[in-house]
């Protein structure tokens, strides 16, 4: 009766949800009037010529000179991080900037219209011109903009003298802790401890937009940081949300601290800060380069984007074989048995947000329609990511560009990295996803977890992405906005390889992109020798992607880099407890135990009761010292913060690969290699299974202890 009652709710929902959908599908215009044209550039760069390895590589002298006066526009073109890429949204509106700067009468970028909504021009590169205001901080640790009337030389209570402009296109910000009497007075700061924070954000970003940052979110950041004498700097550039470029990423953090440098002096040091894509962007920062951090606070880091394509891309996949490809749907309701194939968490009866979308998809592929009846991190963290960052026809669901410019765009991560990784000769960029030979779900056969029946399955129907030409744009509608969209084409089924008497294709990366991706800084090597804490909330249980086991991809990769990890410190949290306040004071310790010259060795300045650690949510140490986080990842038995914080693995994981997670493309061994190597474990199979498994796996299948055919062999 209760499985009844869901199928009728289900129903009646799903038509209902389709009936408004096509309501409001006839009348929405999903493109902005803003016309914007897309420039082509041809700009030569030869640091993109990195070999063997980008921080091996001399960045160029600085062509501009800084600091960017007053009322001017700082430099638009990068310095070498390749060509401007267009089209550009400008944001510096949404970040209360005002509108851009007109930089050209040729239809160009963004129209710019002045009060009497008469046309002044257009701005393809959206420069803002430098800007000081002045902000406070209260006591709910919020930040507040000073009005013009303000008497700021006579304020009483904490003041900050902010700047903002445009460096690379992307808008800066830098804060500074003054006295009232210094507010005028551009460089001048009596109250600034001489630390300065990089600021660095994360999100998921294709490019082709300027980013929207303002003062006060900056502020709120660090503000306690603020209160305690921090400078502090940043750019939209080193958001994620708006581009992956690392390069670009670097270039434009090594200008923004060059400006505040030329107005303040250097610093005792500069610690980076950011979670998720802010804390993979310190870890290759600090990799690539010198002279822009000195110590790293990832938090809810991973070790770089790139990587972690690899599993995440799997999600949709796998999602779209156990609700609409698998032989036995119903045994695949069961979300611990997901949990076996897509390694990250899956828990039965957790809500899905957006769980309706499931009965709509099934009723439009003639199955009868089911409700949901758990959640995973696949769904509940990289829902939609594989459409947005792998389909060059998606692009975004808000109205940025015109339709015309949309129609001509390629919009994909891969696309917003064609000048590193390259492009095919439809102007596509390369790709580095690669699952030939993948055995999705080899830990779990081997473990009697799953049959060798629904091991044939999974791995005959899961198939690949197709290649890019032949991808369609999602069927979507917004009838609610773009902050409820309504997927009609779940887990882009349309854009993956189908199977029939043979296992449905698999995707083969390109050499070229992986090669690329190694040289240029793309890829964590575990380079990275300076002090590191890595902090985050353990959040497996939210089903949260920010999984706690990608602080260990960093630390096997930096074990294999210098063969240590002593300057790599992990804290991890009971999501009640924030542990950055402490880890700032400990960096601090860390890094002034440099700056005075004695000792010069990051080992030896480390502090002695800096350790690897967990807390319980009221902030006290659950536990501490090198063995705590010992678990499958190391081979070895739980320690104590493992026990406590359980981790959980990837898709790829759980087919065989390596821990560390850095390998893009296997090599591959025969079905009959593979049996003389015991990867089947001790199960006995018959030569009617070793015949299914040559024709699920015709090219064979993935050797993990090979080494990974697209990384460089200089690396």
């Amino acid at each position: 009766m209760k499985t009844y009652i869901k199928w009728l709710a289900g129903s009646f929902f799903t038509i209902l949800i389709i009936a408004l959908g096509w309501l409001f599908l006839g009348t929405n215009d999903p493109y902005s009037s803003r016309q914007v044209k897309a420039i082509a550039t041809a700009k030569s760069n030869p640091i993109l010529n990195f070999h063997p390895h980008i921080s091996h590589t001399q960045r160029p002298p600085e062509t501009y000179s800084f600091p960017i006066p007053m009322g001017e526009v700082g430099p638009s073109t990068n310095l070498y991080s390749g060509p401007n890429q267009y089209p550009f949204f400008c944001m510096s509106v949404d970040s209360g900037l005002g509108l851009p700067e007109v930089d050209n009468k040729n239809a160009e970028g963004v129209t710019v219209y002045d009060d009497n909504g008469v046309l002044l021009g257009y701005s393809k590169d959206c420069g803002v011109k430098t800007r000081l205001e002045y902000y406070t901080i209260d006591d709910s640790l919020s930040a507040r903009k000073l009005s013009d009337n303000e008497d700021i030389a006579t304020f009483k209570g904490p003041l900050f003298r902010v700047e903002r402009g445009t460096i690379n296109r992307f808008i800066y910000t830098m804060v500074v802790p003054i006295a009232p009497h210094e507010a005028q007075h551009r460089s001048k700061t009596s109250l600034w401890n001489k630390r300065l924070i990089y600021q660095f954000n994360g999100g998921s970003g294709i490019g082709y937009r300027q980013g929207r940052q303002t003062a006060w979110k900056v502020m709120k950041r660090q503000a306690q940081q603020l209160l305690d004498g921090y400078a502090v700097i940043s750019s939209s550039g080193n958001k994620t949300s708006y581009t992956y470029n690392m390069l670009l990423a670097e270039d434009t953090a090594r200008r923004v601290k060059k400006q505040f440098t030329s107005l303040y002096g250097e610093p005792l040091y500069t610690v980076g800060v950011g979670g998720s894509g802010g804390g993979l962007a310190q870890y290759l920062i600090a990799q690539n380069s010198t002279g822009i951090l000195d110590g790293l606070l990832p938090l809810y880091s991973y070790p770089d984007m790139i990587t972690q394509t690899t599993y995440a891309l799997d999600c949709d996949l796998l999602n779209n074989y156990f609700t609409f490809r698998a032989n036995d749907k119903k045994a695949w309701r069961n979300w611990d048995r997901r949990r076996l194939i897509e390694g990250m968490n899956a828990i039965n009866d957790f809500p899905q947000r957006a769980g309706f979308l499931q009965p709509i998809n099934q009723l439009m592929a003639g199955f009868v329609p089911t409700l949901p009846e758990g959640n995973s991190e696949c769904i509940n963290g990289y829902f939609g990511l594989s459409a947005f960052i792998n389909n060059p026809r998606q692009g975004f669901l808000r109205a940025f560009f015109s339709e015309p410019v949309v129609e001509k765009t390629q919009w994909s991560y891969w696309q917003d990295m064609q000048h590193i990784l390259g492009k095919d000769a439809a102007g596509l960029g390369l790709s580095t996803w690669d699952n030939v030979g993948v055995q999705y779900g080899l830990n779990a056969f081997n473990n009697n977890e799953i049959s060798f029946s629904e091991f044939i399955d999974i791995n005959h129907n899961i198939g690949s992405w197709k290649p890019q030409q032949d991808m369609q744009q999602e069927q979507i509608v917004t009838p609610f906005g773009t902050n409820i969209p309504l997927w009609l084409s779940l887990w882009g089924n349309e854009n993956i390889t189908t199977p029939s008497e043979t296992p449905a294709p698999r995707h083969q990366g390109s050499i070229t992109a992986m090669e690329a991706a190694y040289r240029s800084g793309q890829v964590f090597i575990g380079k990275v020798t300076l002090p590191i804490i890595d902090a985050r909330h353990y959040l497996e249980n939210e089903l949260d992607m920010h999984h706690m086991s990608a602080s260990f991809y960093s630390r096997l990769r930096i074990e294999k880099s210098q063969g240590h990890t002593k300057n790599h410190v992990i804290w991890v949290a009971h999501k009640d407890h924030d542990p950055t306040l402490a880890a700032f004071a400990m960096m601090d310790k860390w890094l002034l135990a440099l700056s005075d010259g004695s000792p010069t060795d990051v080992l030896q300045a480390k502090p002695s009761e800096l350790k690897d650690t967990c807390f319980d949510k009221n902030g006290d140490i659950f536990a501490a010292g090198k063995d705590v986080f010992n678990g499958k990842w190391n081979n070895q038995a739980d320690g104590a913060c493992q026990s406590r914080f359980p981790m959980f693995s990837t898709s790829r994981i759980e087919s065989g690969a390596p821990w560390a997670g850095d390998m893009f493309k296997c090599d591959l061994m025969t079905i009959d290699t593979a049996l003389n190597k015991g990867i089947y474990g001790t199960i006995k199979l018959t030569e009617e299974m070793i015949t299914q498994l040559r024709a699920t796996f015709p090219d064979g299948v993935c050797d993990y202890h090979g080494r990974d055919l697209g990384r460089p062999l200089d690396i």
